[in-house]
């Protein structure tokens, strides 16, 4: 078996974005030279999301905003935000967003569903992050 590790670092302009990095993960499966097996990709920060849906910007923009109405964005808040911290909301964020995927790999490439794409979620950006690709496999 095979096991290959590759991290994406991400630091976005704004706090909240949805970044498609599926070819960034095609790349790491390619790399790894697995041809049968599954492929992790985790958000290694707790205000971080990866998920998996349609590549569709009106999408996007309907994700943030849902998320804003679950938990928006307020100093006074959370109780987290106590702490000195201002990012109560994007915790929860993450929480409901999903932490990470696991994909398929079939003949050495995802084996996705119809308009299937990895995304990043940003929710407590513009610092460095990262996003950890674990791929394991024959």
């Amino acid at each position: 078996m095979k096991s290959y590790t590759e991290y994406i670092w991400m630091n976005t302009n704004d706090r909240y974005e949805i970044i498609n990095i599926t070819s960034q993960v095609e790349s790491a499966v390619k790399k790894s030279g697995v041809k049968e097996g599954i492929c992790l990709v985790n958000a290694m920060h707790i205000t971080a999301s990866v998920f998996i849906n349609d590549n569709e910007t009106g999408l996007h923009e309907d994700f943030l905003e849902w998320v804003e109405k679950l938990a928006p964005y307020g100093v006074k808040k959370y109780k987290h935000n106590l702490t000195g911290e201002d990012n109560g909301d994007a915790h929860l964020k993450r929480t409901i967003m999903g932490r990470e995927v696991v994909v398929a790999i079939t003949a050495g490439r995802l084996d996705f569903g119809p308009w299937e794409k990895i995304f990043y979620g940003e929710f407590d950006g513009q610092r460095k992050k990262r996003v950890l690709i674990k791929i394991i496999g024959e």
